[in-house]
């Protein structure tokens, strides 16, 4: 234990797996999904089809459920391809069994934006790009020449503003650190101050005008840059009184480790933050496999508990069995606990005192044989290696933590 000359840690004192408490948010319903307040965070992915193939779209949105996501994402360029999300829910409701809401990804085009409020769950407007531009120009403002230029978004706003109340459809307002206009770059420069500012203009016309159904998000591709402009948001919110739910992601994070790593940092960190209400990873790889990060950032900073916790070691020349395959069989019989912790130890070195509070332990006690604990409670000493998860099993039933596999 490291102490501080003049003031010693007790143990007792610290709390390592307190949290920041969750930022609190107003609950935005997309379809029969709730997003903030005491929600769950929710997970939600984006197709990468052609929007217009309903058959492609349909069955891929289909697999993304199957994995897990909540609400799924899909480009929705203009009218046409609006009209055909009522084709693909359909076709997920008939062919696939399949009920989710379904959000329209919109830029530039104001036409889709109207038309996507009849067939979607939700509408995602860019203020970047909607009714601004990316020439890379500079521009400059005279006096009072930029209230000019928010009188003009107001007025370009206030129909589409009318027209959602109407569908009573809610709203993403999402700045994109890549796609900030030529307005804001020359007002506030290439910052997440910019990213915040973009969406608090658009927020703040749509608050004038009594709609308070929107969810917010900051991304980039920098997770840095993503930190701070969340960081920066929420203050921002809190300072208007404004509680909108916040949607987190590291746009373009990449693929395989880069891609995880990224967003792994990006959104865990603003999750600790206290901030966020949902949650997408954006991968270089097909959809579906964006869900499973998703949970396990959510399970690893404590945010929502959906699978078994596993604690295991690295393995060393210590280790009395092959760590890493009997570990994968131990998560395949035993990962559908969520809420218990159990660890996987290759050696006695490893075992008691590395096993981090776990429930259950499974520990190398001499070669060929396992050493099972419940709690800090040696059980059974030097169980056969090849009984040992059924014994484990056992233990977990006779100690009341067993629960069943949904099916």
């Amino acid at each position: 234990m490291i102490q501080s000359a003049t003031h010693p840690v007790r143990p007792e004192s610290m709390n390592i797996h307190a949290l920041k408490p969750r930022r609190k948010t107003r609950v935005v319903m997309v379809g029969d999904i709730g997003i903030g307040g005491e929600e769950p965070i929710r997970v939600q992915t984006m197709t990468n089809t052609d929007t217009l193939d309903v058959e492609k779209t349909a069955a891929q949105t289909a697999l993304c459920v199957k994995a897990g996501a909540e609400l799924v994402r899909i480009t929705t360029q203009s009218p046409r391809h609006a009209k055909a999300l009522g084709d693909i829910r359909a076709l997920l409701k008939k062919k696939y069994r399949v009920t989710v809401p379904l959000i329209a990804d919109v830029h530039f085009s104001q036409a889709a934006a109207f038309e996507a409020l009849l067939w979607a769950d939700k509408v995602r407007l860019n203020p970047g790009n909607l009714l601004d531009s990316k020439l890379h120009k500079q521009l400059e403002f005279e006096k009072g020449a930029y209230k000019k230029e928010l009188k003009r978004i107001e007025a370009g706003l206030l129909p589409f503003i009318t027209a959602a109340k109407k569908a009573q459809k809610p709203i993403r307002i999402g700045a994109n650190h890549g796609s900030l206009s030529d307005r804001i770059l020359s007002r506030y420069g290439d910052t997440p101050l910019g990213m915040v500012e973009s969406a608090m203009e658009y927020l703040r016309i749509f608050q004038k005008y009594d709609y308070h159904d929107i969810v917010v998000a900051m991304k980039s591709s920098d997770p840095l840059v993503m930190i701070e402009a969340n960081r920066l948001l929420a203050t921002a919110l809190e300072q208007e009184s404004m509680d909108y739910p916040i949607h987190l992601g590291v746009t373009e994070a990449g693929n395989a480790e880069d891609g995880r790593a990224k967003s792994t940092i990006g959104i865990g960190t603003s999750l600790l933050d206290g901030i966020g209400d949902t949650i997408r990873v954006s991968l270089t790889e097909s959809p579906e496999k964006e869900i499973p990060v998703c949970y396990s950032i959510l399970q690893a900073t404590r945010r929502r508990i959906t699978k078994t916790e596993f604690i295991s070691c690295p393995s060393c020349g210590r280790t009395l069995f092959d760590l890493e395959s009997v570990t994968n069989k131990v998560k395949a019989r035993l990962g559908h606990m969520a809420g218990l912790r159990i660890a996987v130890m290759g050696c006695i070195v490893n075992g008691i005192g590395e096993m981090a509070d776990a429930d259950f332990g499974y520990v190398g006690g001499k070669p060929g044989m396992i050493n099972l604990y419940w709690k800090k409670t040696l059980v059974k000493r030097d169980v056969p290696q090849k009984e040992a998860l059924d014994e484990l099993v056992a233990l977990i039933k006779e100690k009341g933590a067993w629960r069943e596999k949904r099916k």
